[in-house]
């Protein structure tokens, strides 16, 4: 007698790996239209750097220039100076904004009491959530000549009032400090994450060995994070000559512009409200090669001495 064949229904793999995966792609479709239209396709524009542009004309009909307003840029004395301030507010910036983080989040963690140390995060961490224009109002608010409660303290301790934003020489100590006070608390919050994932057993082998606390953060904590902090070390490297633009304009006046003039408000006040579209397009595509150029270095040192890197 004759067995029927009964026929077992597999289901075809690639229809199975599709229907997987389809709610990933929705998920990620509006962020990959959002950067392909916002940060692809405006990178046309860079064909102004080396076109005597003309809105009329647009992008494929303007005269072309080459290299003329690079050399332009690179040649003028305005240019150098901008240049070398962007440089030291950059490196000012990354000296106190990347080692404090580091040392307020193993603080945070080295608390014992869950409540204190969520309560310290979230007033470190609550800054950031403050306007750029919020914190640069409030900034002229207290260090005003006349009103300012700061002023008013010196004077109350017989020291004349002092100008913060008319002294070019305090200029970077303002913006370098509040940018300490309002970003150190969410720039932390990678490091804290980190932590969490060093071994409990190798603090226990290190309390078994008679670390202090102290010796035991130097020798376990740090090592454990060291790959992150190269990581996140390597990517503001690359963002040093990329000043935001916003806060730095906010703070500008005629009294410190010797030193607050940056690439970023540069190209703004060539290209916006002087109209020279093609120099200040080239000013800006000369910051984004710094930039990369800085990027790729450092990484490639890391790679060699460290053994990290983003590639």
């Amino acid at each position: 007698m004759k067995k029927d064949k009964v026929k077992v229904y597999t289901p075809n793999k690639k229809n199975k790996i599709k229907s997987a995966n389809w709610q990933f792609w929705v998920i990620i479709a509006l962020p990959m239209i959002y950067a392909f239209v916002f940060a692809y396709v405006p990178m046309a524009g860079i064909l102004m750097a080396f076109e005597d542009y003309s809105p009329r004309k647009g992008f494929f009909g303007s005269d072309w220039v080459g290299l003329k307003y690079f050399e332009q840029f690179l040649t003028s004395r305005s240019s150098v100076n901008i240049i070398k301030n962007t440089f030291i507010l950059g490196a000012y910036n990354l000296l106190v904004n990347f080692p404090i983080p580091i040392v307020l989040a193993v603080a945070i963690n080295e608390i014992g009491s869950q409540r204190f140390k969520k309560s310290v995060q979230m007033v470190t961490y609550a800054p950031y959530f403050i306007s750029i224009v919020v914190l640069v109002g409030m900034m002229m608010q207290m260090m005003d000549q006349r009103t300012g409660i700061i002023n008013v303290l010196l004077e109350n301790i017989g020291i004349d009032p002092i100008n913060f934003f008319g002294e070019p020489k305090i200029f970077r100590h303002l913006y370098v400090w509040s940018n300490l006070w309002q970003q150190a608390g969410y720039s932390a919050i990678i490091y804290i994450a980190a932590l969490a994932g060093v071994s409990p057993e190798l603090k226990e082998a290190a309390v078994m060995d008679g670390a202090s606390r102290l010796k035991r953060i130097i020798h376990v904590d740090i090592p454990c994070i060291l790959p992150t902090i190269i990581i996140m070390l390597i990517l503001q490297c690359g963002n040093i000559v990329n000043i935001g633009f916003d806060k730095v304009f906010l703070m500008q006046n005629n009294l410190n512009m010797d030193v607050s003039e940056v690439i970023s408000t540069y190209v703004y006040r060539v290209g916006i409200v002087s109209g020279n579209f093609g120099f200040s397009t080239a000013a800006g595509l000369f910051q984004s090669l710094v930039s990369f150029v800085l990027l790729v270095i450092v990484n490639q040192v890391s790679k060699k001495v460290a053994e990290t890197s983003l590639w």
